[in-house]
């Protein structure tokens, strides 16, 4: 195991100042070049990378953690997040129509088949949309390889998104307003009363350090919500880099409808620092680099001793995270927190799918060479 890099006492005083520093000047550049509106998107983006990392806030660990030992702590914390914006949400919602919109999205077979692929893939790396961006932030080497086939992935799911819908989906079902929302906050804790029967003894407190999370998470997304008019996203800004990688290497994006719509194809010729979950994605992984940096000086993680099927399923693991993410419309985040807050049903369906998947995903890590059996 690496040491960690010391400091004397002053030393590591100036650093985290600098860090502090690098921080603010990255968002007040781009406040200065795209606007302060897109300042404040990377702020916030900074700001769910430090809450995942410095709070240790996820999602796959928690789902792992429940199905292999019973603990649900990190599921209830995110069942509360998401209660708190849906507080917020709901209201703004239905007073901003057209303003501010929700995570919706149709019910279909592609839907539900995107959710359990991603669900068993993100548990192959550990890592779901967010946590990817975290971990490759955080210089986590699984992290770093998958990150680039996970936004292949998306732009490939994207391409060919409409091919996959075609085989039947229901119209968009959601909640809204106030009966909206008590059903919605009926049905989390529900879920939550589900969990806690499930637990193992002496695992049904909820950690101060997750409490903490839950209101941190939840006050970012609300603040993307207002600041986006759309809530929290990862997928689709990684579909766009690999796109517009795509479209610098001479590829004509004309033959796919997704990329070939007008807005999509605008994003394509326009800065990234302009699209919203571009910068809160950006913002992601610097927040969680920052962390590390914060606490030992920079990014140490030394190379796991995997064998070479856990590196090779580590690709394939990231181009599926991305291709069924984008067939499911959205991650952890994208679909099951930002969909359920703010009332889309596919919010709940995916859910039920993706733990479904997370099942096979945990019993496929030591098989691919991930960890050792027990």
């Amino acid at each position: 195991m690496a040491e960690a890099t010391t400091f004397p006492a002053s030393g590591r005083l100036t650093q985290r100042g600098l860090i502090v520093l690098v921080g603010l000047a990255a968002v007040f550049a781009v406040a200065l070049f795209a606007g302060a509106r897109f300042g404040l998107l990377l702020a916030i983006g900074l700001g769910f990378g430090i809450a995942l990392e410095g709070l240790r806030f996820g999602f796959a660990g928690p789902w792992r953690a429940m199905i292999l030992r019973r603990e649900p702590a990190g599921i209830l914390a995110q069942l509360l997040a998401i209660a708190l914006v849906s507080v917020v949400a709901f209201p703004l919602l239905a007073s901003h129509p057209g303003e501010i919109i929700g995570a919706e999205a149709p019910i279909g077979w592609a839907m539900i088949g995107g959710a359990f692929v991603f669900g068993a893939a993100m548990q192959v790396v550990l890592g779901c949309g967010s946590g990817t961006l975290v971990n490759a932030g955080s210089g986590n080497p699984v992290g770093l390889l998958a990150l680039p086939f996970f936004a292949i992935g998306s732009f490939l799911g994207a391409y060919h998104l409409v091919w996959w819908t075609n085989l039947g989906a229901l119209p968009i079902l959601k909640l809204s307003g106030g009966t909206g929302l008590g059903v919605t906050l009926a049905l989390l804790a529900a879920v939550a009363v589900l969990l806690l029967a499930l637990a193992a003894p002496g695992s049904r407190k909820l950690p101060r350090r997750l409490l903490f999370a839950a209101v941190a998470i939840a006050a970012l997304a609300i603040g993307n919500l207002i600041v986006a008019g759309q809530p929290w996203g990862v997928v689709y800004g990684l579909g766009l880099w690999a796109a517009k990688g795509a479209v610098a290497l001479g590829a004509d994006l004309s033959g796919s409808a997704f990329w070939a719509a007008p807005g999509n194809a605008a994003r394509l010729g326009e800065s990234i620092l302009t699209d919203v979950t571009s910068l809160t994605n950006i913002g992601l992984i610097a927040g969680a680099f920052l962390v590390v940096a914060w606490r030992s000086g920079g990014l140490s993680q030394p190379l796991p001793k995997l064998p070479a099927r856990a590196w090779i399923a580590t690709i394939i693991a990231g181009l599926l995270l991305g291709y069924s993410a984008r067939l499911a419309f959205g991650c952890n985040v994208g679909a099951f927190f930002s969909g359920i807050s703010t009332g889309s049903l596919h919010g709940w369906v995916w859910f039920v799918a993706a733990f479904a998947g997370a099942f096979l995903g945990v019993r496929l890590r030591p098989m691919l060479g991930f960890e050792v059996r027990r």
